[in-house]
């Protein structure tokens, strides 16, 4: 069937902003510095009887609160350790463990950070090199680890960090609701079919689909980056200038807008992976183009309506042959931690063989953390729990190239995100701007061109 795209727009509201944006004195060459500090207590707490608390930082995504659910038994385990859980949404996680890291707070023992933070962070001496306490340990087996993200998390092949889960992404949707509409989606589709299907599905009761919109560079701006470098556009060129004024950026950018307004969800500021995650789980949105990881959500029958009616394919491209993202989701001990064995057992048993097959006996095995350990593929169980996902989640992984995922070569690795210390600061700012583009306040042109001027102060930083 022709599909013909609509032009109506949805009304969309603006709430406040969240707390993304590090301040002034916390970005860029502030941070180096920052790391000299060093000093700090450490969260960890040790009483007169020898008892450790451990204080652990994470997002609070619902792997994580699985992690929660199941640490009495690490606690029945190592008697005498206590770990305590502060979780916080994404962009505020970010903002409080780097705060409290650049300034040698010492508040946490075990922090949740991205492949984005571990090679800067490691640089800067804020980790605990944590190569040889893994290699040591020849049950924990090392050697497991899925290589792609080990090697994002390693930094001078030292490893200081270790995957909780690592992800791309795809696009997921709704077969039944395709199906009804006479909408066939291949296993690599185009920017141009998703946005067609997505006008033309598209109702007051069922959005077209589900797109970040949520300030942050994390949030929207991680989606949005990988559709500006399939349309040809980037960031930086190989020599750090700054290429935001680029036809092809601000085309890429238009391209998500447009399809947000016409087809996404009614408040796209208030809409990140959380709010995607309950709105098709919900059979309220015919697609969404976010982290493989939520596949597995999507198909838990405890928690999702839509489990096993959900197909999925490669995230959309235009000009170039992959779009996914490479991420992961890591453990890491602060340097300030004064209960580093303690810390280091905890992380062990979190990321272990055995911890994957204990989510899956116990919360089921579509939870189980992927893309970490390349042994979890061969574990009958989550192979026929997660045939529908689990095979084309490899496939993307290992299909991604973080050295170059668009049409230029770049001087960093990194799909969505790069690389330096400033893109934090660079992200939040232009994605705080873009709000306006959604609402309708402002148009796309000024935002890119101060966006252009934020890129290239963090270029000539370079």
């Amino acid at each position: 069937m022709t599909l013909t795209p609509r032009t109506t727009r949805k009304p969309a509201t603006r709430r406040g902003m969240v707390r993304g944006a590090i301040p002034a004195a916390l970005t860029a060459g502030a941070l180096v510095l920052a790391g000299c500090a060093g000093a700090g207590g450490g969260g960890g707490t040790t009483d007169g009887d020898g008892a450790v608390e451990l204080t652990l930082a994470t997002v609070n995504n619902p792997q994580m609160k699985d992690m929660e659910e199941l640490k009495s038994h690490f606690e029945d385990e190592h008697p005498g350790i206590t770990v305590n859980f502060v979780q916080m949404e994404e962009n505020d996680l970010r903002d409080a463990v780097t705060k409290d890291i650049a300034t040698g707070g010492g508040q946490y023992d075990i922090v949740t950070i991205g492949s984005y933070e571990v090679p800067i962070w490691a640089q800067n001496g804020w980790l605990t090199d944590l190569t040889e306490p893994l290699a040591s340990d020849a049950a924990y087996d090392a050697d497991d680890l899925f290589a792609p993200v080990k090697d994002v998390v390693s930094a001078d092949g030292k490893l200081y960090a270790v995957p909780f889960y690592g992800e791309s992404s795809m696009l997921m949707y709704n077969k039944e609701i395709l199906d009804d509409a006479g909408i066939e989606v291949s296993e690599h589709p185009t920017w141009d079919e998703v946005a067609d299907a997505a006008r033309e599905v598209d109702s007051g009761k069922v959005d077209g689909i589900c797109l970040r919109g949520k300030p942050g560079w994390g949030e929207v701006m991680a989606p949005m980056t990988t559709v500006v470098q399939t349309f040809g556009g980037t960031w930086f060129d190989a020599d750090w200038n700054a290429r935001v004024s680029d036809p092809e950026f601000a085309e890429g950018v238009q391209f998500y807008v447009d399809l947000v307004n016409d087809a996404g969800p009614a408040d796209p500021v208030s809409t990140g992976f959380t709010e995607c995650l309950n709105t098709v789980s919900q059979g309220k949105a015919a697609m969404w183009v976010d982290a493989t990881v939520a596949a597995g959500l999507l198909e838990d029958p405890e928690t999702s309506a839509v489990a096993g009616k959900m197909g999925y394919a490669h995230a959309p491209v235009h000009k170039t042959q992959e779009s996914g993202w490479l991420w992961s989701w890591n453990l890491a001990i602060p340097g300030t931690t004064q209960e580093r064995e303690a810390a280091i057992e905890f992380v062990k048993w979190a990321t272990s063989k055995e911890y994957h097959q204990l989510v899956g006996e116990e919360l089921g095995w579509t939870r189980v953390p992927p893309g970490a350990r390349q042994s979890t593929y061969d574990i009958p169980e989550y192979v026929q729990a997660a045939e529908s996902f689990a095979p084309i989640t490899q496939d993307i992984m290992l299909s991604v190239d973080p050295t170059k995922p668009g049409l230029h070569e770049q001087s960093w690795t990194g799909i969505q995100y790069v690389t330096i210390p400033e893109f934090q600061d660079l992200g939040n700012q232009v994605s705080q701007d873009l709000s306006d583009v959604f609402s309708g306040r402002s148009e796309l042109g000024p935002v890119l061109d101060r966006a252009q001027q934020l890129a290239q102060a963090a270029g000539e930083a370079q």
